[in-house]
């Protein structure tokens, strides 16, 4: 256990001098989530999903911080699932989870006016916390909980991520219920599907590749044009389904910025 600790410290060290960018990219996103979680999941008692989600129940419950619950499970998930996943990702996760946790406390020491509309609580926390969420992905890493789980899962026995995400989050809500109430557990169903739909966009605004594929008559020039961009092409031979005629086909992927 602590060889497998010492080498994660290790890879983390490495990573925060050579990837400073990536890094600083995790500080920023698991504040975010830190300062939504606290100033809105907590706050107004709505649900959460994964780790952040049993660990939110155990306060409602038993009043335990869930900073430490969080750090914790994540933690054990990380050595558990190191063997299975990249050390690049690991070292993002693990600074995410620290920076989270330690963000956490950091938080609840200091006091804000919060709106008493739980709708528009719910739909701030939904784009923050997918807003962070797509960050990290964007530069290779994880917020940490089931992301661990799932991914390791997938690697060791085929488990698809959704499938597993899904009832496994769907276990928590269930719980949530009998905690929290029906209402909260609605109005936090629906900051999570803003957080979803958030993600996604996040994530999607930042992949500026699209791919071409472009049929037409004279595919000399239209190669000759896209090579000037510096990029390369793909020919390939098709024929037409209502005429039969042979038609030439060119396939791209264009960065839409180098195009611009």
């Amino acid at each position: 256990m602590k060889k497998i600790f010492n080498s994660l410290i290790f890879h983390t060290k490495k990573l925060i001098q050579e990837e400073w960018k990536a890094v600083l990219v995790i500080l920023v996103a698991s504040t975010i989530q830190a300062f939504a979680v606290n100033y809105f999941t907590l706050h107004y008692r709505f649900p959460d999903l994964g780790v952040s989600g049993i660990a939110v129940l155990t306060n409602y419950i038993f009043g335990i911080s869930p900073n430490w619950v969080i750090l914790t499970g994540n933690i054990l998930l990380v050595l558990w699932a190191h063997k299975d996943l990249n050390a690049r990702f690991l070292g993002l996760t693990l600074i995410a989870i620290m920076t989270f946790s330690a963000m956490l406390s950091v938080f609840s020491e200091i006091p804000l006016p919060l709106p008493d509309d739980k709708f528009m609580a719910t739909v701030i926390v939904g784009l923050l916390k997918g807003s962070a969420g797509g960050l990290m992905i964007y530069v290779g890493g994880s917020g940490g909980g089931t992301d661990i789980l799932a991914v390791a899962l997938r690697r060791r026995y085929g488990i698809e991520i959704g499938r597993f995400s899904i009832f496994i989050n769907f276990f928590i809500l269930a719980l949530s219920i009998g905690v929290i109430g029906l209402e909260a557990v609605v109005y936090g169903a629906v900051g999570l599907y803003i957080n979803g739909i958030t993600v996604d966009s996040v994530t999607r605004s930042f992949d500026k590749r699209k791919q071409a594929i472009i049929i037409t008559n004279i595919p000399d020039e239209v190669s000759t044009f896209i090579n000037s961009l510096g990029k390369g092409v793909t020919r390939l031979e098709g024929r037409g389904g209502y005429t039969g005629q042979d038609k030439d086909i060119i396939y791209c992927v264009f960065n839409m910025v180098a195009c611009i």
